[in-house]
């Protein structure tokens, strides 16, 4: 049975903590404006979701002069039980089209420009 119209769910299968998260693996100097804008979220959501984030060891925030940097913990390991026991890398892998492991960044890469070490 095909639903359409204001009946139809709004479900999607990617979370948007997964959306934030994937948004910084592809670029962990990302201000949390140009965040909210891309993921069409308020900053007040994504200033949210990021706590959440970090306080679950997810990722971590480093103030680098008038910036942000985040850094994920790609051995972060699925909240549910059921995939408790699996990282989060390969995930966030299929997500940002990463070849093979998450793109790391050295302090002295520069704000803004993609890391180019995966491609």
């Amino acid at each position: 049975m095909e639903m359409s119209g204001p009946s139809r769910s709004t479900w999607t299968f990617v979370t948007n903590h997964t959306r934030v998260l994937t948004a910084i693996a592809r670029n962990p100097w990302i201000r949390i404006r140009d965040l909210a804008s891309a993921l069409d979220l308020t900053e007040r959501t994504v200033q949210a979701l990021l706590s959440d984030l970090e306080q679950a060891g997810y990722l971590t925030r480093t103030r680098e002069g008038r910036r942000n940097r985040y850094q994920i913990d790609a051995g972060g390991k699925f909240r549910h039980p059921a995939e408790g026991d699996r990282p989060i890398a390969p995930l966030l892998a299929l997500l940002t089209d990463a070849p093979g492991p998450l793109p790391h960044r050295t302090g002295d890469d520069e704000p803004g420009e993609r890391d180019r070490s995966a491609d």
